[in-house]
């Protein structure tokens, strides 16, 4: 592969021109190579592979600052094993707990939707039935609030 150009890298990794350039800025990546001629930014293979971990990273929600620990620990490849370990399962608490949020606000808005489709029909009993499952929840949602 030949070096890209940022408009190249920035297609392949699904990552943006400016975020290519604030990640090489504050240290996550590179420095990048430059063009002799131009001065223009030419990415080679390595920095595409260190911008695909961080384009997962960042969709997985994961901030600057454990970015930058968790490439540095990557250099440091065995030896930073546990501490990557570490990084990934806390992230992975974080995100099982935003499923299970969304989970109830899921279950909030199809058995609220429940309780209008009944009353667009008119139907008093499934209104009824609906209502009480819609008061179920509502322990749960006072509890993501307060968390």
């Amino acid at each position: 592969m030949s070096a890209l150009t940022i408009q190249q890298a920035a297609r392949r990794t699904g990552l943006s021109e400016p975020t290519l350039r604030y990640y090489e800025e504050v240290g996550l990546i590179g420095p990048i190579s430059r063009d002799p001629s131009s001065g223009h930014r030419r990415y080679g293979e390595k920095d595409l592979d260190d911008l695909q971990v961080l384009a997962c990273l960042r969709a997985m929600g994961v901030g600057i600052e454990d970015m930058r620990t968790y490439q540095a620990n990557r250099a440091r490849g065995n030896a930073a094993a546990a501490q990557q370990r570490d990084i990934l399962l806390r992230h992975a608490e974080r995100v099982e707990l935003e499923i299970a949020t969304l989970n109830v606000h899921l279950q909030y808005l199809r058995r609220k939707s429940a309780l209008w489709d009944a009353r667009d029909r008119g139907d008093a009993e499934a209104e009824a039935e609906a209502q009480v499952r819609v008061h179920e929840i509502y322990p749960e949602l006072e509890t993501l609030i307060r968390a």
